[in-house]
Parts: C-alpha cells; sequence; structure tokens
C-alpha cells in the first residue's frame, strides 16, 4: 500500500490529502453517506490533541461534563437566530421502540439548547456562578459536501460552555479561550493561526460576537481551526438561566460556548505534509520516534537486535514514543517510506556498521534525503533525540510562519484584491459592511476570516471595496 505513490500537491491538493488520509490509516469512510472512521492512528492523533487542550482547560477552572445526544425538538425553536443557522443541517429521529415520539428528537448538532435547559435548573443565585463546563463527544450535521477530517457529518470535538453574572467577565471568558486554542495551536501543533473577531454574517448562529483561529495551508486556502463565542443573553433569555444578584434582584446569566473539532487534524495534514506524506508535529505525533534495525543475516540480526532492544527500552524510559519496525516480510526501503508517509518526525535506524561504532543515523522527516541525515552516538541517545524533537516542532512552526507571511499580500485596490485571493491571502482595510462583503465573495469566492486582534493599523483607512472610511482591517480568503 506504502509503495502506491500519492498524487503530488502541485498536481492535485484536493486528491493528495483524500489518499494520504487513507493511505496513512488516519480514517476511513463509513457506510453512512458523509460520516467517517477515524482509525487507531488517527485517533492516537486525536487523544494527543484532547490531552494537550483539557490539560489547558482544566488550568483555567473549566471541568468536563456530558450531556445528551437526543434533544428535544422544541429546544431548537426557543432560539430564532439558533434554529434558522441549524435547521438545514439537522438529523432527526421520529420513532423509538417501533413507535412514533410525541415530540421529534434532534440528533445534537452542538449542544447550546440542552446546556442552557440544564443551566437554568442549577443556576439560582450569584454565588452558583460562574458555570465553567466543557463536553467532549461527537456531533451531527446533514452537511451536503463532506471531506474527512474537514467537513463530515459526524465530528468528534469539545464544546465549552459558560454562565457569569456580568458582560465583562463572560467577554473575559471568550478571549481567554481564544487565547487557549492559538497557545495550543501554536505551540503544540505548530500552525501559525492567527487570531481574530469574525464579520456579522461569519458568526455563529445566535451569538453576538464570534472570535476564531484562522490558519493558512498550502494551497493558500484559509481554515477556521476553532471558533470562541460570546452570546450576551441570547441564550439566557431563551431558555430562562437567572440568577439573583448581591442585590436580592432577579438577572440573567451572560453565556459564551465555545469549540475545537477533529478538523484541526485536516490543519495539521494541510499545513506540514509533503508529496511524500504526513510531516507530524512531535509534540502530537502518535509515535516520536521509530527504530528501524537493517541486517541481511542472523549473525547480523542477533547484534543489531540486541543494541536496537536495548535503545528502545532506554528511549521508552525516557518518556519518548518509540516503536520498533522489526517486521521480517519487507525491505528497510519499504520501512522508510512508510514511516515517512506516516509523518513520524524521527527515524533510528540501526545496522551492523552502527553496532561496530556505537553510533545510530537518526533521520528527520521535517528536512527529507541528507539534510536531514546525521550519525550520533548511541551514548546519551535519549537526550539527543528529545533535543532533535524539539528542534524539528520549533523548525516546522517557523517554516508554516513563513509560508504564511509570504502569502499575504495588501493589495493597492479591489481589482488587485479580486487577483491576490485567487492564491492567497488579502489583508485590507474593510468598512463592516454586509454589500461590500457579499460583492467580494459574489467576485471572487473569497470570503472575509477575521479581523485580526493584533496588527491592526493604528489610523483608519479606506474600504478596499466602496473606498468609504475603514476603522480596521480584515482578512479575505477562499476557504475549507
Amino acid at each position: 500500500m506504502a509503495e502506491e505513490k500519492l498524487p503530488t500537491r502541485a498536481e492535485n491538493f484536493a486528491e493528495w490529502y483524500n489518499q494520504l488520509v487513507l493511505k496513512a490509516e488516519l480514517a476511513d469512510y463509513a457506510p453512512v453517506r458523509g460520516c467517517m472512521v477515524v482509525r487507531p492512528y488517527g485517533w492516537t492523533l486525536w487523544e494527543n490533541i484532547t490531552a494537550a487542550l483539557d490539560k489547558r482547560f482544566r488550568e483555567t477552572g473549566h471541568v468536563n461534563a456530558a450531556f445528551p445526544t437526543l434533544i428535544p425538538m422544541s429546544f431548537f425553536e426557543k432560539e430564532k437566530e439558533h434554529v434558522e443557522g441549524f435547521s438545514p443541517e439537522l438529523a432527526v429521529v421520529t420513532h423509538g421502540g417501533g413507535e412514533k415520539l410525541e415530540e421529534p428528537l434532534v440528533v445534537r448538532p452542538t449542544s447550546e439548547t440542552i446546556i442552557g435547559y440544564m443551566y437554568a435548573k442549577w443556576i439560582k443565585s450569584w454565588r452558583d456562578l460562574p458555570v465553567l463546563i466543557n463536553q467532549w463527544g461527537s456531533v451531527l450535521r446533514w452537511e451536503l459536501r463532506t471531506k474527512l477530517f474537514l467537513r463530515t457529518a459526524e465530528f468528534y470535538w469539545q464544546e465549552g460552555h459558560t454562565a457569569h453574572a456580568t458582560k465583562e467577565e463572560a467577554m473575559e471568558e471568550m478571549y481567554r479561550i481564544l487565547d487557549v486554542y492559538a497557545d495550543f495551536a501554536i505551540n503544540e501543533a505548530a500552525l501559525p493561526v492567527i487570531k481574530g473577531r469574525k464579520s456579522e454574517s461569519e458568526k455563529f448562529a445566535g451569538a453576538q460576537i464570534t472570535t476564531s483561529i484562522e490558519g493558512m495551508m498550502q494551497d493558500k486556502r484559509a481554515l477556521q481551526s476553532a471558533t470562541s463565542h460570546y452570546f450576551g443573553q441570547n441564550f439566557a433569555k431563551a431558555f430562562e438561566i437567572q440568577f439573583v444578584d448581591q442585590n436580592n434582584t432577579l438577572q440573567f446569566c451572560e453565556t459564551t460556548s465555545w469549540g475545537l473539532s477533529t478538523r484541526v487534524i485536516g490543519a495539521i495534514i494541510m499545513t506540514h505534509g509533503d508529496d511524500q506524506g504526513l510531516v507530524l508535529p512531535p509534540r502530537l505525533a502518535p509515535i516520536q520516534a521509530i527504530i528501524i534495525p537493517i541486517y541481511k543475516n542472523d549473525a547480523e540480526k542477533s547484534k543489531v537486535m540486541e543494541v536496537a532492544d536495548r535503545v528502545f527500552k532506554e528511549l521508552k524510559a525516557a518518556g519518548i514514543r518509540i516503536k520498533m519496525d522489526d517486521r521480517e516480510n519487507v525491505s528497510s526501503g519499504f520501512k522508510f517510506n512508510d514511516w515517512e508517509m506516516r509523518g513520524v518526525p524521527v527515524r533510528v535506524e540501526i545496522g551492523p556498521k552502527d553496532v561496530e561504532k556505537g553510533s545510530v543515523a537518526l533521520a528527520r522527516r521535517d528536512k527529507p534525503g541528507r539534510e536531514g541525515k546525521s550519525f550520533v552516538p548511541q551514548t546519551g541517545l535519549a537526550s539527543t533525540i528529545s533535543l532533535l524533537l524539539s528542534e524539528v516542532q520549533s523548525s516546522m512552526l517557523t517554516k508554516a510562519t513563513a509560508n504564511r507571511d509570504a502569502n499575504i499580500h495588501d493589495p493597492k485596490d479591489y481589482e488587485e484584491l479580486k487577483k491576490v485571493v485567487q492564491d492567497g491571502w488579502a489583508f485590507s482595510y474593510w468598512c463592516g459592511s454586509r454589500e461590500c462583503e457579499a460583492k467580494v465573495k459574489e467576485d471572487t469566492k473569497a470570503t472575509t476570516r477575521n479581523m485580526p486582534l493584533e496588527g491592526q493599523p493604528a489610523e483608519a483607512g479606506k474600504c478596499i471595496v466602496c473606498g468609504e472610511k475603514a476603522e480596521k482591517k480584515i482578512y479575505f480568503a477562499k476557504a475549507y
């Protein structure tokens, strides 16, 4: 399987992506249209993502809980914007136990409604606030066009839902979580994302403010990689989430929600992958180093395996996620290609000459060929590899950042913007009108991504579309 070559990214980026997800055994198509099976290698990657995020959520005072998959249809009718935003995507259960249900049940597309209902039961006083709950699970949205990890009908994610006494606290929560997402993306996934606020037309259904982290893929398209929303009192009023404040006055809560899904795996693939396959960031990679013993006969095998076993135990004891490929039925070349395709950050080769010299050969996945190869002593190998993994992690972020920055442009007028967004991002003044936003989308298929929170110009300018006064700049790009 690994010997069938992938199409190159230049030939067909979409097909390169699809085949890579299947060949690297990250996921497969399920028998239900638009759904996916996440295979063990992909699930381990997701577990490493969830562990890194969960640690951050707990450090900021959040706790985990679980809410039902089935939600009464009437709940979705309580928040008008929310139901309008989700109604085309709902999967509805009408029968159970062989009988028609009194009320249809929706397979959750997101949990604001069911959680709002529960918060209304639990919150009575200012002493009950804030409520900071996160849920790990899956949701179902009846997507028309699907792509493994990027957009599937069912996908896995976390969704945080919080309730606060004041607007200030809720806004602070929204931005705190946005910072958590950016910190995770940059430092764990080596994704140089941009934090910002979405336009009114691009915000989440029912939110007052939506913020996002946006990443640039190698084909220059944008990928919204996580979102954090401020709802104000929209859901609190719909579900009567109220509390008695310190002045003994009944008030509505201010709420937020925020989520990151398995879509981030798509971001990792498309930001870092090359024509040989995946290139996984060491901090998240299911396997950080692969040992490949090389020998021709039984005499060589016994000497090589003795060293390989010792090295394996040493690296494992040092906390490195290590695997030994001692398959007898495939060649060393096949193994090299196989693990390259799976994106393992470091390859450790041990042959008879290495045994004699007391060395091993190391190959970095992020720098294929001779450039990434080195010969190092077996002594102190665990610390050598740990340092190398850190170097690979930081090198991947540097490379992805350079690619992003090289493809963000500041067009001088609307005609230039139309050209720029065909193969890059435009960072331009925008007056804030839906009309100008819609015109760009109609003319180019590019959408607004976000207004970055950092790096905004000090002075106002002119809208790239209509020429009217504009206070801020926004990113325009084609997106997944």
